[in-house]
């Protein structure tokens, strides 16, 4: 019988112990629990982009776009192929491409920074003159800077051998193609081009292995 007692005392005395225990080990173990989440919240988060994201994609991705256009002397000459040949063997997206003969609204409001030049009217009367020019959006990585590179300097008598303007023109007023020369301007060209649901989203089949470091 006293074994009986003292066995049923033992038990009444574990299990007060036992409740009083319990939230001092889960007050303890609160710190750690809050310390592994915000590692996993922190590990789980977005990591920090170049720029914001806009139509031109995000700045300094495989998602930046430029907006790159063949103008009418191109066209006429029948060197459209070979220029998107050149930004595809570099390996970078076609996502849109139309051919539009511009209306002098739309002209004006791409070159208007260059509104105030002597050349201007004629700059304009020759984009609208009847011959379609070629607007294209390119996407990749560093395909803004990549993209005027590849272009050459605006005058063709000093852009270098392999871009496309030294090895297609000699005349500044004749210079084949326009390329962004910055995030904000590819932005606004684009976004004046082309509508957003005209922006083809796909993935290349080689596209992984163009774009990755290592």
């Amino acid at each position: 019988m006293f074994a009986k007692l003292a066995a049923s005392a033992a038990l009444r005395n574990a299990r007060a112990f036992a409740s009083r225990a319990a939230p001092a080990a889960r007050a303890s173990a609160m710190p750690l629990a809050i310390g592994a989440g915000a590692a996993v919240a922190a590990f789980a988060a977005p990591l920090a982009l170049e720029g914001p994201r806009t139509i031109a994609g995000e700045y300094k991705t495989a998602s930046e776009r430029s907006f790159v256009m063949i103008k009418p002397d191109g066209t006429s000459r029948q060197i459209v192929g070979k220029i998107i040949d050149r930004f595809e063997s570099r390996g970078y997206k076609l996502v849109a491409i139309k051919s539009v003969v511009p209306s002098e609204e739309l002209a004006k409001t791409h070159y208007k920074d260059l509104a105030s030049k002597p050349f201007y009217p004629a700059l304009v009367k020759y984009i609208t003159s009847g011959t379609p020019v070629i607007a294209m959006v390119w996407e990749g990585k560093d395909i803004i800077r990549q993209g005027r590179r590849m272009v050459g300097a605006t005058n063709p008598l000093e852009a270098d051998p392999g871009s496309v303007r030294g090895q297609y023109a000699v005349s500044v007023g004749r210079n084949i193609i326009h390329a962004s020369d910055g995030f904000d301007s590819a932005t606004h060209e684009i976004g004046l081009w082309f509508n957003e649901s005209e922006l083809a989203e796909y993935e290349p089949a080689a596209w992984g292995q163009i774009m990755a470091d290592n």
